[in-house]
């Protein structure tokens, strides 16, 4: 599944909470070009934009829902048996005294910092310029791989195979989160090659994934 237009610079961000951080990875071709962990948004807009990425992959979501309403693409996913956390009005999380959805608060400061450079992409197909968007790691291996092969148990294992399988390097990809990142970043390359589909709507916000066509058939050991 190696992609074979080496021109363009993307980049991935995992989303993580207040003590656990974000994780960026950006790409080119088949070399990682940065990989960094850190806390500040401001922070990894400016390695976005210092390394030229056109496209940024986030796996958080990029619109609350509406009060009373789920988001469309959430939904959508759900028919196809994929499983995502169902994001909740901003005014429910504000009024969480779990503290669970920090998380998705963190995303949201990522999506604004970079607002001026990569606004996001509020349209279902892409059609030029710097842009960020949503992704969802799981989503994007059960397009790759299949909802009847991906697994949250072997995510690791899983999501590391189809980097590699893409030609790219995780030799420097140590944790999850920076796996789940590069995911995100070859999603963007997808998208950028008019091979991402879009789940959702414009108010809402959409999330995407490589399209079906691209699957991937993993050797098995």
């Amino acid at each position: 599944m190696a992609l074979h237009d080496p021109s363009g610079v993307v980049a991935g961000i995992d989303i993580g909470g207040v003590r656990k951080g974000c994780h960026l990875v950006v790409i080119r071709g088949r070399e990682v070009l940065c990989n960094v962990k850190s806390g500040d948004p401001e922070y990894l807009a400016q390695q976005c934009n210092e390394f030229g990425a056109v496209l940024v992959g986030i796996d958080s979501p990029c619109r609350w829902a509406r009060p009373g309403k789920g988001r469309i693409a959430e939904r959508a996913l759900s028919k196809e048996r994929i499983f995502c956390f169902a994001t909740p009005s901003r005014e429910c999380a504000l009024d969480s005294t779990s503290g669970f959805y920090d998380w998705m608060f963190n995303g949201e400061r990522v999506y604004q910092a970079l607002a001026a450079t990569h606004s996001l992409l509020a349209e279902s197909q892409y059609s030029g310029g710097r842009v960020s968007f949503e992704t969802f790691p799981h989503a994007v291996t059960c397009a790759l791989l299949g909802t009847e092969v991906a697994s949250a148990k072997k995510k690791r294992e899983q999501r590391r195979a189809l980097l590699q399988s893409a030609g790219i390097d995780t030799s420097a990809l140590k944790s999850i989160d920076a796996i789940d990142a590069a995911v995100c970043a070859l999603t963007a390359d997808y998208l950028r090659l008019g091979q991402a589909r879009a789940y959702g709507d414009g108010e809402g916000g959409f999330i995407f994934v490589p399209q079906f066509s691209a699957r991937v058939h993993l050797p098995t050991r």
